[in-house]
């Protein structure tokens, strides 16, 4: 059943609902991508009809009448693009689930896809890991129903209340199964890439991580210096606080402990509690080396190597040093005075890199304005440093590792302001990212760069989708200074700034 109507406020909202159709949080985001892409087209949202998303809706105008299992398009539009827009959206959707059922092709028809995941372990001989990506009210009982099933939980959603979490986290560790997440951005079990993975060299380092983009650079860091990664085992952001214990990061080093092709452990986090810190050297596995990145955290008391950023963990565990990073700085020197006594912009789209960069530019700029700063939330006019995957920037739209349209205005805002002196940036590639991020911010950066300094860090590898050699030339192309690590772009970024 289809329903089409406009929205309560104004006439531009179009809506469509299509009941008793479902389709992942990944595919959404990328058919809303290009419908926003359409001539004539100025917003478009597309989600399953959970309360939160009505109601997500209604604040912008758009009305729907909708059940959790049926599926809103909701596009924002001149008329005549609304409908084009609305029925092209509908036959993407279509198109996939025809693919899903094995339709349309000339090999063998495949069998309907199940509809719940103990039909799917059912059907799978041999399934042991379950990928959740619904709305987080009802993630922790799909969640309950694949380790019912005997399946390790790869936990996507967000909005998992913290006692479903730590019920669910205490019952994996009774199973001996893995709960990673929630808001688990990125595994990788036996070569195989969960979430926003990047590509990178199978190898004797295996990655435990509380922070998703701070493993995605660790294992690029380790990548680009020549050395591989067993596994990495994502754990979310709360883990390691006094009300979880660890219970995943625990059980984690030793499953990827006992991996006998690893040697070497690299634990990653933001600023873990001292509960957190003290449940993990309480339990650590025998056998392999340990090295940690507790960024910002210098300070940690633990019987292992610790170390403040991401950058020099991953050094330590392949047994190398930091990129030497000395022709960028004459590149920022040969530009003195362009960025000096101005303002600091940080646009990032991986939370731990923002979090890594606050935390090496603070000690020399002061408290740092935005929501990954310590000063005010609002801008005052000084520096400022965005993480753009919070909530308040991702509520209704893909995140910015997907879709570019923020951080594009953001920057071309930057672009006519003469107080920004240098723009910091980060570029995160891997699967499910968007396929060619710098192609997609080159011209606003090319725009800012002709009146102040643009410092970037692309976070992947030569073989990911997008290809890091590329982006890195496509973002020098357009004016950008290219870091080879996140925490070498902000100490550059303070380098000019002084």
């Amino acid at each position: 059943m289809v329903k089409s109507g406009l929205g309560r406020r104004g006439v531009s909202w179009h809506v469509r609902v299509i009941a008793n159709r479902y389709a992942d949080s990944v595919r959404l985001m990328s058919i809303a991508r290009a419908v926003r892409e359409r001539d004539g087209v100025t917003r478009c949202e597309l989600g399953m009809g959970t309360p939160a998303n009505l109601e997500l809706l209604a604040g912008y105008g758009a009305a729907a009448e909708a059940t959790p299992g049926d599926l809103v398009i909701a596009v924002d539009a001149q008329d005549a693009c609304a409908t084009d827009a609305l029925e092209w959206a509908e036959q993407e959707l279509s198109s996939h689930a025809a693919s899903d059922r094995g339709e349309g092709g000339d090999g063998p028809t495949r069998r309907s896809r199940p509809r719940s995941l103990p039909a799917a372990a059912r059907e799978l001989d041999g399934a042991n890991v379950a990928l959740v990506s619904v709305p987080g009210e009802y993630a922790a009982l799909e969640a309950h129903r694949a380790l019912s099933s005997g399946m390790h939980v790869f936990l996507f959603s967000d909005h998992v209340p913290l006692e479903a979490e730590v019920e669910l986290k205490r019952r994996g560790a009774e199973l001996g199964l893995l709960v990673m997440g929630p808001e688990c951005g990125t595994a990788m079990l036996g070569g195989i890439g969960l979430g926003f993975a990047n590509v990178v060299r199978s190898g004797s380092v295996g990655i435990v991580a509380a922070a998703g983009t701070g493993a995605q650079e660790s294992a690029c860091l380790l990548d680009a210096a020549g050395v591989g990664v067993s596994h990495i085992v994502g754990v979310g952001g709360r883990d390691l606080t006094a009300d979880v214990g660890a219970l995943m990061f625990r059980a984690g080093m030793h499953m990827v402990a006992a991996d006998g092709g690893t040697d070497t452990l690299l634990l990653v986090s933001k600023s873990p509690t001292a509960a957190g810190v003290d449940a993990i050297a309480g339990d650590l596995p025998d056998g392999v080396r340990i090295v940690a990145a507790f960024v910002g955290r210098e300070d940690a008391p633990a019987p292992f190597e610790v170390h403040p950023t991401f950058e020099a963990a991953a050094a330590a565990a392949a047994g190398t040093s930091p990129p030497d990073v000395a022709d960028l700085e004459l590149a920022v020197d040969a530009r003195e005075g362009v960025a000096s006594g101005r303002r600091l912009l940080g646009l990032f789209s991986g939370g731990s890199l923002a979090h890594e960069a606050v935390t090496l530019l603070e000690p020399g700029l002061g408290p740092i304005a935005g929501n990954a700063g310590h000063g005010p939330a609002r801008p005052d006019g000084g520096h400022a440093l965005f993480d753009l995957g919070e909530a308040e920037y991702t509520q209704g739209r893909p995140h910015p590792m997907v879709d570019l349209d923020v951080r594009n205005g953001m920057l071309e805002r930057a672009a006519g302001d003469e107080r920004v002196g240098c723009v910091l940036l980060d570029v995160v590639l891997g699967f499910a990212s968007h396929p060619d991020p710098a192609g997609g911010l080159a011209d606003a950066i090319r725009r800012v760069a002709s009146d102040a300094i643009v410092i970037a860090h692309v976070c992947g590898t030569p073989d990911d989708p997008q290809d890091s050699v590329r982006q890195a030339a496509t973002l020098r192309d357009a004016g950008a200074i290219v870091a080879p690590s996140n925490a070498a772009a902000a100490r550059l970024a303070l380098r000019a700034l002084r």
